[in-house]
């Protein structure tokens, strides 16, 4: 069976390829926004900012899920290009296994030491049982976690991206109606945010596991695997930007409620905390394209099918560049019915999230060249320059800019540290694409 990656890919065909993905990731980023918004509008900002400081395990969870979801469909992607699909489908059957594992001893690890870890990332003991409890459940179902953002992957790379976009908004739907059931209807506060996630995480992997489970017929599902060690390794060698990107949210959302906190206080958390919420929304986009055309690269890096590899990459630079200019005027005007969402008109959180988002939006023209050149590398299988401008984009440029700046520009500074990360990184970017334009040949 011809997989549909195969195909000779027009601006419109490529679009359309990778349109199921956008969407798909963009309701991702709505249901993860939706218990901020269900906390914010019927418990407290309390308990809305004790999200935001438990966050960083969160994003530890996505991270691992991220490297191996990348990282596995990037090889099994490869295979199939390379017409090896009895090894494609092994491969697939064994980074789930070995998600659903780490996930377990991941989450696990966290719920023994989860007292200290949720002081050391900034909580108080007005809002430490805040966090306790909207974390704790998440944890117990980490493997869930972790698995969603595999099924994902492997469905774009099976050719069936429309499949996943079902999967994410059958799990963004049950997210929404139990967070309304659990937090509205019963009053189980923030932890009913919890176990609507949880909920939206259980709908999505059954899907997944349905799908692969009785599809025989498609280019990928679940057969015996192949307990290849060095397949699993080469996953996370592939996938380490992603993980890189991902944990160094973790740190930052961490440094951004600490200089938060020392500025402002709860009400600075709750504003960065929008924000970056907004963000997700925002460039979503960009995940969505760039995860929905990776193993096409991959695909054809495999094949060898160097005109289809130029064509991809002018056609994704056409796009980026014009979705990142329409994305930074949109933001604007849009600013204060997003901010809105979350906190209260003429409230302080409001006003200090809305002045905020004027300078970060700035982020937003050079997000997506960043995000793309990371998930393109990947998709070569080069995890050592997908990793190292995932590195210096999420960690060591943000780092240094969310502490030196403050030093300057007060809290203005801490609003602008992701537009100077951002904007240092593209010019990495740049050049690997020049270094790298004859060794992959995509341009």
């Amino acid at each position: 069976m011809e997989n549909k990656l195969a195909q000779n890919f027009n601006f419109f065909s490529l679009i359309k390829f990778a349109l199921p993905t956008m969407i798909m990731v963009f309701f991702v980023s709505l249901y993860v926004m939706v218990d901020g918004v269900f906390v914010s509008k019927f418990v407290n900002t309390d308990a809305f900012a004790a999200i935001n400081i438990v966050y960083p395990l969160f994003s530890l969870l996505f991270a691992i899920s991220s490297m191996l979801a990348s990282g596995g469909s990037a090889l099994v992607a490869k295979k199939m290009g390379e017409q090896k699909n009895k090894s494609a489908k092994q491969y697939f059957s064994l980074v789930v296994i070995s998600s659903a594992v780490i996930g377990l001893i991941l989450g696990l690890i966290c719920l023994i030491f989860i007292k200290p870890v949720i002081y050391l990332l900034g909580s108080n003991d007005s809002i430490y049982e805040y966090c306790y409890d909207y974390i704790v459940p998440i944890l117990i179902f980490s493997p869930l976690c972790i698995l969603q953002m595999i099924f994902h992957s492997f469905f774009i790379a099976a050719g069936k991206p429309k499949m996943g976009l079902i999967a994410s908004l059958t799990g963004g739907t049950t997210n929404i109606i139990f967070d309304y059931i659990f937090i509205v209807l019963t009053g189980m506060g923030i932890s009913g945010a919890a176990y609507g996630t949880i909920a939206g995480f259980i709908a999505q992997n059954t899907i997944g596991f349905l799908y692969f489970t009785f599809k025989r017929k498609g280019s990928l599902y679940f057969v015996k695997p192949s307990y290849n060690l060095l397949a699993v390794a080469k996953s996370c060698y592939n996938g380490f930007a992603e993980f890189i990107g991902n944990l160094a949210v973790s740190l930052t959302t961490f440094l951004f409620n600490i200089e938060m906190m020392k500025y402002i206080g709860v009400d600075g958390v709750a504003a960065i905390t929008i924000v970056l919420y907004a963000e997700f929304i925002l460039t979503s986009i960009f995940y969505g394209y760039a995860s929905g055309i990776a193993p096409i690269f991959s695909y054809n890096y495999g094949s060898k099918n160097t005109y289809q590899l130029k064509n991809i990459f002018k056609i994704s630079m056409i796009f980026i560049i014009t979705s990142s200019i329409l994305i930074y005027l949109l933001s604007i005007p849009a600013a204060p019915y997003i901010i809105a969402f979350f906190a209260k008109e003429n409230s302080h959180v409001f006003y200090i999230a809305l002045k905020g988002f004027f300078i970060f939006a700035i982020s937003f023209l050079f997000t997506g060249t960043d995000i793309f050149s990371a998930a393109m590398f990947t998709a070569f299988s080069n995890g050592k320059v997908a990793g190292t401008i995932m590195f210096l984009r999420t960690f060591l440029f943000l780092s240094l800019a969310i502490l030196l700046l403050p030093l300057i520009l007060k809290v203005n500074g801490i609003w602008l540290a992701i537009p100077v990360a951002e904007f240092l990184s593209i010019l990495v970017s740049i050049f690997y694409f020049i270094k790298y334009r004859k060794i992959y040949n995509f341009y």
